[in-house]
């Protein structure tokens, strides 16, 4: 098997050495070069043609943010950012992953993280996961997709929405792509270590006319809102008189995620008068595939919706609900709006 080429990109000489030596760990990967700022990293990138990138976000004379939008324009690659947990830093990630990035890594400790081998598999993992993903922006036919009228039973719907690596980019089409008259409520899970989630939410409120916000606990569903997990909890659904609330626990991860989808769809699965739409986009793993079998279970009506093959980044999470042969649409991320809209178009919200 050839080895997976990478360079580093980092101004510091000591997280430089520390990445390269926890890559190398793993005989899967070639460290082909080391880079200090973002316009050495650029020089490098088309002299050796690497696999993947890792980029530090916050680097003098060429930031990664200025680096990665012209990776994006000249040399479209595989990249993951490494960030630090301030606000600034989780807010300039969070614009790095809805601009082309594929993933990203929260150094533990700031910019010059001394325990970054505490995340050494982590790092392993999500640049093993990087050069296997989709960068194709491939075509999508410009004509409506053909939607079936859905079968709903009742007169309010829920939309539930799960998605892991190149979620963040895929909401935002998806999200940016919903008419002025979508008021459905919305509940979101995307995996997301704490801190990012609610940076996530500001960015796509800017760009919405939804109303999107890091969810708290107890508080009512509302129309026309959409409701991300916050990182490091699990978001359900319980009902409260005749509304519904959002319950957020620390209970223990599912299959390694907290939030997980699972979790949310299976909450769902004892809301008996309302009808559910479930949406699985481009992730690793198989998280939402339990979940939408145990809704189906009670919900018989229940929609479900996978994100295609063509257009996401990693086919994991898409690819193990379809399997399920519970999935009804499996659709191209560009027409995931409308999609969603024609189905949601004769039903309220809560």
């Amino acid at each position: 098997m050839t080895p997976i080429r990478v360079i580093v990109i980092d101004d510091s000489a000591f997280m430089r050495k520390m990445i390269t030596d926890i890559l190398e760990t793993d005989n899967r990967i070639q460290v082909i070069a080391t880079a200090r700022n973002g316009a050495d990293g650029l020089k490098k990138i088309k002299e050796l043609s690497p696999d993947v990138v890792t980029l530090d976000v916050e680097m003098p004379i060429m930031d990664g943010i200025t680096a990665l939008q012209r990776i994006m324009e000249e040399n479209p690659l595989p990249v993951v950012m490494l960030s630090s947990l301030t606000k600034e830093g989780t807010s300039n990630t969070v614009q790095a992953i809805t601009n082309g990035a594929v993933d990203f890594i929260a150094k533990p400790s700031g910019s010059i993280s001394l325990d970054i081998a505490t995340i050494e598999k982590e790092i392993i993992n999500k640049v093993i996961a990087a050069s296997l993903v989709n960068l194709s922006e491939t075509k999508v036919s410009v004509h409506s997709p053909k939607i079936e009228k859905a079968k709903l039973r009742h007169p309010n719907t829920l939309v539930l929405i799960g998605a892991s690596t190149g979620g963040p980019r895929a909401l935002q089409r998806l999200l940016l792509d919903l008419p002025e008259d979508y008021t459905c409520p919305t509940l979101i899970v995307q995996h997301m270590p704490a801190g990012f989630t609610k940076s996530l939410a500001e960015r796509l409120n800017n760009l919405s006319h939804l109303h999107i916000k890091e969810a708290v606990h107890g508080e009512i569903i509302k129309d026309r809102t959409v409701y991300i997990a916050p990182g490091n909890y699990h978001m359900k659904i319980r009902r409260v008189g005749t509304a519904h609330a959002i319950e957020l626990t620390q209970e223990a991860d599912r299959g390694g995620h907290r939030p997980a989808v699972d979790v949310m769809l299976e909450s769902a699965a004892n809301l008996s008068t309302v009808n559910k739409l479930v949406v699985i986009l481009t992730g690793m793993g198989s998280d939402g595939s339990k979940g939408i079998e145990t809704l189906k279970q009670t919900d018989p009506g229940l929609i479900v919706l996978a994100e295609s093959e063509e257009s996401a980044v990693i086919n994991g999470m898409p690819k193990a609900a379809v399997k399920t042969n519970i999935v009804n649409y499996i659709v191209h991320l560009h027409q995931m709006g409308e999609m969603i809209h024609g189905l949601t178009n004769k039903s309220g919200g809560l």
